[in-house]
């Protein structure tokens, strides 16, 4: 390994570090301040990755792979759905409760894939579900900004994200291509259905239209959160191709932790002491989730070297 390698992976790691935080934080700040709409900033972030991934795959960093529409239409739908609902999320809620919620998505996808995939999973691994569980309804019962649409919208990403990552994941086996070779054929069609549904939910000209007359300011910010939501999907992809899931994932909880702290700093969101130990307990059961699934993982390579 070059000496270089390390420093590399470093610099991987902190760039995913930054943009990730940086893109929740001015998502919330486009909203509190600008009030840009959240579908047309979706739509922003879909355009920018695109033509990002264009750009990558002119550049050599990966190799497209020709695949019929009708194969990702319904992974690009739900690709609009879980930004879109997340954005919502996001905009209606405090940033802790936002960043708890989202944490759902693990039980729900054991779910799906137990119910519909005829998968199963360890009683240990079921057993670290209930902290997870148990911690996100506190912080988000005792949130004193606590909304019903925010919760209905934080519903609804978990859902629609759990569908997605799941059928991502079979989509890739099906169709033999990497993630980045699906997103570069996923981004282009979920823009065009974002477009095609955006007038319906929000204006495109005037006041308040992603064509209105917004400040300089307003436009940088969205601007920047494109390139920082295009930033966030590359660098997990290095990331991930130069070290492992496992780095990605334990790399996590530290984002995790420092978006959540930022959140009641910049924010200045309230935290009660029940919301206190819903955090605690919510990361309890992550760091166990992610000990068992290790020692799982560690447990299958083995029996894999030791075949004849």
């Amino acid at each position: 390994m070059p000496a270089s390698t390390p420093w590399r992976i470093a610099a991987g790691l902190l760039i995913n570090l930054l943009a990730s935080i940086c893109i929740v934080f001015i998502n919330k700040w486009i909203y509190v301040h600008h009030g840009f709409p959240n579908m047309s900033l979706t739509l922003v972030h879909f355009v920018v990755t695109w033509l990002g991934l264009y750009l990558c795959q002119r550049c050599g960093v990966f190799c497209p792979k020709s695949l019929p529409a009708s194969k990702v239409l319904l992974l690009a739908l739900s690709f609009c759905g879980f930004v879109v609902f997340t954005n919502l999320s996001l905009q209606n809620n405090t940033i802790g409760t936002y960043q708890l919620a989202k944490v759902m998505t693990t039980p729900v996808i054991i779910l799906i894939q137990t119910m519909w995939y005829g998968k199963t999973f360890s009683l240990q691994i079921k057993l670290t579900l209930v902290p997870i569980t148990v911690g996100v309804f506190l912080n988000s019962y005792y949130d004193v900004r606590f909304n019903v649409l925010g919760m209905v919208f934080a519903t609804l990403g978990v859902l629609v994200t759990s569908l997605y990552q799941v059928w991502v994941g079979s989509k890739q086996h099906e169709l033999q291509v990497n993630s980045m070779q699906l997103l570069y054929y996923q981004a282009p069609l979920s823009s065009a259905m974002l477009l095609s549904i955006i007038p319906f939910f929000e204006p495109i000209i005037g006041e308040g239209g992603i064509l209105g007359p917004w400040s300089f300011t307003a436009l940088v910010m969205v601007l920047l959160s494109g390139v920082i939501a295009f930033t966030v999907n590359l660098s997990i992809y290095w990331i991930i191709g130069n070290t492992s899931p496992v780095t990605y994932n334990m790399f996590g909880h530290f984002k995790f932790c420092i978006t959540l702290m930022g959140g009641y700093i910049l924010f200045e969101d309230p935290l009660s002491l029940n919301q206190g130990v819903g955090i605690v307990c919510t990361m309890l059961g992550i760091l166990a989730y992610t000990h068992f699934k290790l020692n799982e993982q560690e447990v299958s390579k083995s029996k894999l070297v030791q075949r004849p």
